[in-house]
């Protein structure tokens, strides 16, 4: 495993979009690590008076930033547009309310000001605050999912392949069953027929349960096959010759031997479940509003009337392709440091 990691590390240091790749995916998780630090409101802070405010313009008195509250009018196609009133000033400062940054709360409240690096929503919420807090739901179902899916996947092909005989038939069968069915399909009726009232938090665990269940029969089939091979190597077939266990012998001496490539398919199908999710929370049958996820931010950019008008809206979009394409990437370098070829 250390000869593997090592290679991993060569390949990022010469691959330069691998390298970026890896870097991007650490900010990423340690962002929604912080989110609640980093962001400068809760998520569920809203100003219906702002509502699709535009990014903040920031302003500078010497070395200190400022922003000017803004207001909305209409213009001559009743569309919204927002104007500053140049008159006042809302300091920004660090350590604010428990936040790193955000505007002085007395400069704030008197002018009415809000602080929008990136925009507000519909309701007027901070996008940033709440691209932040949804990145804790996106980026983590993908890495629990897998998590749970690959365990049983290795749990039910490596006894498949181990034991053989009717065993390795009738888990095959239950794969094979599982497989036909069609995966977004299936994710969907699965979700829909569970209470769309049910708290966030049992929400997002029977997402990520469905989502295992649906992703372990092929790769269990994949494992089935890598054991059938790592059972007659000579150090298998001598255990079982000293009489050890067959359970010793499957967890020591055969499973091991196929992590490497469980590492390389679990990091190549954590895209799939980032995906998924925000699929179904852009239908309306994932996370709901008020808690937010990348798939339920999309919602508001369904029109290309609101793109149009709101281009910010595309933002989770846009980190949606980055951690995705990320991912891609590193198990990209993964699967070229467990191969051997990758040492040469």
């Amino acid at each position: 495993m250390t000869r593997h990691l090592d290679a991993f590390r060569r390949i990022l240091s010469r691959n330069r979009a691998a390298s970026a790749a890896f870097a991007a995916l650490a900010a990423l998780y340690l962002m929604a690590l912080a989110a609640p630090w980093l962001a400068p409101y809760d998520p569920d802070d809203e100003s219906r008076s702002h509502s699709w405010a535009p990014p903040s313009t920031i302003r500078f008195d010497g070395i200190r930033p400022y922003v000017h509250p803004v207001s909305f009018t209409f213009d001559d196609d009743a569309r919204r547009v927002y104007v500053e009133d140049t008159t006042l000033r809302a300091p920004i400062g660090l350590f604010v309310g428990g936040h790193l940054f955000g505007l002085v709360d007395g400069s704030a409240n008197a002018s009415g000001a809000r602080l929008y690096l990136l925009g507000a929503d519909s309701r007027g919420r901070d996008l940033l605050t709440r691209l932040l807090h949804g990145a804790r739901i996106s980026l983590t179902i993908g890495v629990v999912g897998v998590s749970i899916s690959t365990f049983v996947a290795l749990l039910v092909g490596g006894i498949a392949g181990f034991a053989g005989g009717r065993v390795d038939w009738l888990l095959m069968r239950v794969c094979e069953i599982v497989m036909l069915v069609p995966a977004f399909y299936l994710l969907m009726l699965l979700r829909a027929a569970l209470p769309l009232d049910w708290d966030s938090r049992v929400v997002y665990l029977s997402i990520v349960l469905i989502l295992s269940f649906i992703g372990w029969a092929g790769l269990a089939r994949v494992v089935r096959g890598l054991v059938l091979s790592i059972r007659e190597r000579d150090h298998v077939v001598a255990s079982r010759a000293l009489g050890v266990p067959a359970w010793k012998i499957l967890t020591r001496h055969v499973l091991p031997h196929t992590w490497g490539f469980l590492a390389i398919q679990a990091t190549l199908s954590i895209p799939g479940y980032i995906v998924a999710e925000s699929g179904l929370s852009l239908l309306g049958l994932g996370i709901q509003d008020p808690q937010t996820s990348w798939g339920n931010l999309l919602q508001e950019a369904m029109s290309i009337s609101e793109i149009q008008l709101h281009p910010w809206s595309l933002l989770p979009g846009a980190f949606l392709f980055v951690a995705v394409l990320s991912w891609n990437l590193v198990g990209d370098a993964l699967r070229d440091a467990f191969d051997p070829r990758g040492d040469e």
